[in-house]
């Protein structure tokens, strides 16, 4: 085990689908269904908001990225912000991963409770902890390609259902009235069936969904062409916004209306199960269980390079850039690993409510990290000289407004979590958190930085 710089291995086509990947898992899957009973066929307008905002924030990480592509969202943080922010951006982050990665084990033993019911969650949880630290361990190469292979199966489970989904709306199968056309998506209490308080307590769950892909900011290190890759991989987010969230969720709830599903299992199962087609939803089963593998798998990885990268900077202790002689930090893989058992103490302790907390303390550290990222390029851009601001390969769009409205959603969005009790919850533990990460940097941090070397 030595200090090995990260090795160059992914290819276009990898950060594509990590782009891709990191974005449709669990927040879609399962995380959809809570979303769903808040707000009722509002929820569409909701991701829709929620998709520009998440694209307008992964531009500004791409301008940054393809800029200096040796950097993380936490070194432009530290550049731009200062130290501390640099910092705190990228522990916050690595909490964020953790947590949602807690929320992906949780959903997974969901899922194997269709075919498993009297098993226990918490012993599914640890099992899948231990394979998937198991993968990471492997040259970045190989994550590259299990992550690509895992995001086909679930892109063509999507827009297979979504085609089924058009059929059974269009010719009737099983128990579905063709005469009702799409109308459940108004019939069942309106479109804001669930009216502006519930539509707007969705938001954190929608938040939750995106959250993760910024690890497209995280690849450029390891990238073969980042200044191609990075803005081809950022540019597909209005496609899969649009097509795996909108579009999929609106044709679930045209054949199911919104009040009937529940949090039991995915939305994408119960489709098919409320249709009376039950081997087509032990096929969609499998597909959120390669789903939710997909999304643990990317979350660890992304967390494991931020940990390097401070490491790197002296902001973690050196032990984390330690690699394996394939360029692997190993130990960051390890002390994630170790972390995410609290999901199989969460899961032991509270099985029944545990998603939605969880869901809900990834939501503030996502939005944390997305505040910063902003912040960040703000900060960048309005100190460039305009023949600098000239020679940017890949500028944010509609500059200044679209950073400030990005900006002004996810303080509100934080606003909106303290009306709630388990998203209330969530709050604390994220202000404590940031809290303990003030003081360790005052007390660790910048007495080594100040000690001249």
């Amino acid at each position: 085990m030595t200090d090995t710089p990260l090795r160059r291995g992914l290819t276009a086509r990898h950060i594509r689908f990590i782009a891709l990947g990191s974005a449709i898992g669990t927040g879609l899957f399962y995380g959809s269904a809570a979303a769903i009973q808040a707000a009722g066929p509002a929820v569409l307008l909701a991701y829709v908001i929620g998709g520009v905002v998440i694209y307008l924030v992964l531009r500004a990480l791409g301008e940054m990225a393809v800029r200096r592509p040796q950097g993380s969202f936490g070194d432009y943080a530290s550049s731009a912000l200062g130290p501390q922010a640099g910092f705190m951006t990228g522990w916050m982050y690595v909490f964020e991963m953790v947590f949602v990665c807690i929320a992906d084990v949780t959903a997974f033993a969901v899922y194997m409770g269709m075919w498993f019911p009297h098993v226990p969650k918490w012993i599914w949880v640890l099992a899948v902890i231990f394979f998937i630290a198991a993968l990471n361990l492997m040259r970045v190469r190989v994550f590259g390609e299990v992550e690509f292979w895992l995001t086909i199966v679930k892109i063509a489970a999507i827009v297979a259902m979504i085609a089924g989904g058009v059929a059974v709306l269009i010719f009737g199968f099983g128990m579905h009235d063709t005469s009702q056309g799409v109308s459940s998506l108004w019939s069942h209490g309106g479109f804001f069936a669930t009216g502006l308080g519930g539509w707007l307590s969705c938001f954190v769950l929608v938040v939750f969904a995106f959250g993760g892909s910024e690890i497209i900011g995280l690849t450029a290190a390891e990238a073969q062409d980042p200044e191609r890759t990075i803005p081809k991989a950022i540019n597909t987010v209005p496609v899969r916004i649009g097509l795996f969230y909108v579009l999929a969720l609106a044709v679930i709830m045209a054949v199911i209306p919104w009040d009937r599903i529940n949090s039991d299992s995915s939305p994408f199962v119960q489709i098919f199960q409320a249709l009376g087609v039950e081997p087509a939803a032990h096929v969609l089963n499998v597909v959120v269980i390669t789903a939710a593998l997909s999304a643990i798998n990317s979350d660890i990885f992304g967390a494991g390079r931020m940990m390097f990268g401070m490491a790197q900077r002296g902001q973690a202790p050196a032990i984390m850039r330690r690699t394996t002689a394939n360029g692997v930090p190993w130990m960051t893989v390890v002390i994630m690993t170790v972390a995410l058992l609290v999901g199989v103490l969460l899961n032991y302790l509270i099985p029944e409510n545990v998603f939605v907390v969880i869901a809900s303390i990834a939501t503030f550290a996502t939005v944390f990290v997305w505040l910063m990222i902003l912040f960040s390029q703000y900060r960048q851009r309005t100190a460039m000289p305009a023949d600098e601001v000239a020679l940017l390969r890949f500028p944010v769009p509609m500059w200044p407004f679209g950073q400030l409205f990005a900006i002004a959603f996810l303080l509100f969005v934080t606003v909106l979590m303290a009306f709630e009790h388990d998203t209330l919850v969530a709050l604390v533990v994220g202000f404590v958190w940031l809290g303990a990460l003030a003081v360790a940097y005052r007390l660790w941090v910048a007495p080594r930085a100040s000690v001249p070397s």
